[in-house]
């Protein structure tokens, strides 16, 4: 992935929605939930970018 293109969370394969209204994203490779998209969260916190990214099978170009 380029440094210069953004994580989109919703394209990862550990990404998934929690449904609760406070925490509604979660991530299943660190095993947390967040207000705010995994890949911001870490961002914010670390200041690195995600490390945990794969894109989902049904993303992936042939």
């Amino acid at each position: 992935m380029q440094d210069n293109k953004p994580i989109r969370c919703p394209k990862c394969m550990h990404y998934y929605i929690t449904w609760q209204q406070r925490m509604p994203h979660g991530c299943r490779a660190m095993n947390f939930k967040s207000r705010l998209l995994p890949s911001v969260a870490v961002l914010r916190s670390s200041g690195l970018r995600c490390q945990y990214y794969q894109l989902k099978k049904r993303h992936q170009k042939n």
